[in-house]
């Protein structure tokens, strides 16, 4: 599954405001029109935003590419500080900007820019892939050979460059034979786990079973879930964990019933110089995505409303953390540190 694809001098995304009704990609030449689908998450998933502002960032170098060497330089500075600014939680973004950035300001000449811009976002979005793929090895391991597994808004295909993170782990465990079903919370305001969790895993042939997200904890007394299944935005240096709003409650339900809770994300999800969650930035979206949908309101009028699109749960409510480079378990601290000493263990699982 395709969700950001170049085609030389342009992007296309899968627009996922549309789905699961219509299938309509967009395509997009300027780099502001990729920070507005950023912003509006016609493009989401820490992952997946990371690879389109990467190719943005390409897309702002073609467009300056007849400026002197030194305007060239501060128009691709203004776009990356654009970018970077349309999603504040999700650390992949920032990551890949820079990146392509750094590949930018190597260059001898805006076309040798434009060549490394885009290089370097290919190769952000064929890692990501690659990546997504090792979590998926690494974490089918932890899944026992039957299982029901709870996942919370979306961290598959559509939110990765292909695979996914949680729905990877879910993905690699049916795909090595295990007989895995998933529950998928709605997750509100967006329903990202009604709209995109329930429409990848029907498109793959993976048993799903849509949930309010208030019905989580009802399942789990039932003995119903037999683990909880996450992705993240941001991971930080003490194990802290944000991820779309309503996951810390399915945390804190799970450690109640005594059920192991797995965090999955590639390692440019891992924020070690953000010390703990009290340091992740939550971003706070639009008050009409809570107070009606689709168009439709269903509170008063001007009713006050909170509408943090993040919350972050405490690393000691996280039974492992699952990357490429290894599975982190507490005190992670320790074991954060430890596999970032050791970029070559993709397999230590």
């Amino acid at each position: 599954m395709e969700t950001v694809l170049w085609r030389g001098d342009h992007l296309v995304l899968l627009d996922q405001t549309r789905l699961p009704h219509e299938e309509i990609y967009l395509t997009l030449r300027d780099y502001r029109t990729v920070a507005e689908a950023i912003r509006a998450l016609r493009v989401r998933g820490a992952p997946a935003i990371g690879v389109a502002a990467g190719y943005a960032l390409a897309l702002a170098a073609r467009a300056a590419a007849d400026l002197p060497l030194p305007a060239f330089r501060a128009a691709i500075d203004r776009a990356a500080a654009e970018l970077i600014a349309t999603r504040p939680t999700a650390v992949n973004l920032a990551w890949a900007v820079e990146r392509v950035r750094a590949a930018i300001a190597a260059a001898a000449s805006p076309a040798e820019a434009i060549e490394a811009a885009i290089a370097t976002a290919r190769a952000i979005q064929e890692e990501d892939l690659a990546a997504c793929r090792q979590i998926g090895r690494n974490g089918a391991a932890l899944l026992p050979d039957t299982a029901t597994v709870l996942t919370h808004c979306n961290a598959g295909a559509l939110a990765t460059a292909g695979y996914g993170t949680a729905l990877g782990i879910v993905r690699a465990a049916v795909e090595a034979g295990k007989r895995i079903a998933v529950v998928a919370d709605e997750t509100r305001p967006l329903l990202q786990g009604a709209r995109l969790t329930a429409w990848e895993l029907q498109q793959d042939g993976i048993p799903v079973t849509l949930i309010a997200d208030t019905m989580a904890g009802h399942l789990m007394q039932r003995g119903e879930i037999d683990c909880v299944v996450v992705g993240a935005d941001r991971i930080a240096a003490n194990g802290d964990t944000a991820n779309k709003i309503g996951t810390y409650q399915v945390a804190v339900l799970a450690k109640e019933h005594d059920l192991p809770f797995y965090v999955a994300a590639p390692w440019s999800t891992v924020d070690l110089a953000t010390p703990n969650g009290a340091a992740i930035p939550i971003e706070e979206r639009d008050a009409e995505e809570v107070r009606g949908f689709g168009g439709i309101r269903t509170a008063p009028a001007g009713v006050p409303v909170r509408n943090p699109a993040f919350d972050v749960t405490p690393a000691r409510y996280i039974t492992a953390i699952v990357t490429d480079r290894g599975v982190a378990r507490p005190p992670y601290a320790e074991s954060l540190a430890a596999l970032a000493a050791a970029p070559n263990a993709a397999t230590a699982a």
